[in-house]
């Protein structure tokens, strides 16, 4: 093992005595580039402010939570997950996590596809205004509130004055409370939610399409490719990194099921198909004022959300497919 001189040991010791500390480093960047952290101090505060102050009430799950005590002056519960033993054991839990993990499946999938498949024939279109067209068509619906959506599917499908209804009874037919029934309620949550979010989904893949080598379509059609075939060895292969980096999203907030949808959508005779984990939580938290056991839910919610984030990400790790969050 070589042994360094004493005129190099010297040099060494002058050179990390005259290193700028840690600190310094930080400040000379800070002036240097003050310009920057000052355009990104609002938004640094905004998410300190509403991201990171908040979680100091996830304490409300392991305490006896009294309003006019305050978060620090309530007791801690004994034992200290007596709260989440009383939601495990609460009769709606499993109805509840049913309802969000079938929900959110149901959205995933069927959107994925929806997304997919629209993509695909924009992208397999000739004639480029045409595809502006309809892209612009697909994605406007991104932009409606869900109180709109909600107007809309109710003009629609209402059982007494919805267009459809009336045109079903002019027919001779019967048409069923699409919104009310506990049979076909979760297939208009994902009909309406399918139907306002593919075109967004679509934009993305057809980025993802647009970076394609052009020079691979044209070596297939050369051996004789036909459309299909270049969709299923050439576009899908391609996208399959932005396919799962999306699903690995989605996987992340598989327990949050889109509570601005079905709390607007959803009534009392569609609890037991539509109760999902943040209406629940909405129901328990600010109507029935049970603070503790829905925070305990949702820190429940939270923990499950980010475990199956990084197992997701972990799979994509494993199958190679280079498209990782980290």
């Amino acid at each position: 093992m070589e042994t360094m001189s004493v005129d190099e040991m010297a040099q060494a010791r002058r050179t990390i005595a005259h290193r700028p500390s840690t600190l310094k480093r930080v400040a000379v960047a800070l002036v240097r580039h003050r310009a920057l952290y000052l355009m990104l101090l609002p938004g640094a505060i905004w998410y300190i402010v509403y991201n990171y102050m908040p979680l100091y009430g996830l304490s409300i799950a392991f305490k006896d939570f009294k309003v006019g005590f305050g978060i620090s002056g309530s007791e801690w519960a004994t034992p200290l997950l007596a709260h989440f033993q009383r939601l495990f054991a609460s009769p709606r839990f499993p109805i509840v996590i049913r309802n969000t993990v079938l929900i959110s499946l149901y959205r995933i999938f069927f959107g994925t596809l929806a997304s997919l498949f629209i993509a695909l024939l924009l992208n397999e279109t000739k004639h480029y205004w045409y595809r502006r067209i309809v892209q612009t068509l697909n994605f406007a619906p991104f932009f409606l509130s869900w109180v709109v959506v909600y107007g809309v599917f109710l003009s629609l499908f209402s059982q007494q004055t919805g267009f459809v209804s009336r045109w079903v009874r002019e027919l001779g037919g019967t048409m069923p409370s699409l919104l009310q029934s506990t049979d076909h309620f979760r297939t208009v949550l994902i009909g309406s939610s399918v139907w306002k979010s593919a075109g967004y989904g679509a934009v993305i893949y057809l980025a993802a399409m647009s970076g394609l080598d052009p020079g691979l379509y044209e070596a297939a059609r050369v051996d004789g490719a036909n459309r299909l075939q270049l969709i299923w060895h050439i576009t899908l292969p391609g996208i399959r990194g932005m396919i799962v980096l999306l699903l690995i999203l989605n996987i992340g907030s598989l327990l949050m099921a889109g509570f601005e949808q079905i709390f607007v959508f959803y009534n009392v005779r569609v609890y037991e198909v539509a109760d999902i984990i943040d209406t629940w939580i909405y129901r328990m938290g600010l109507e029935r004022m049970d603070f503790t056991i829905s925070t305990a839910m949702g820190l429940f919610q939270a923990v499950i959300g980010a475990l199956m984030m990084v197992g997701a990400n972990a799979l994509a790790k494993h199958w190679g497919e280079g498209s990782s969050l980290w």
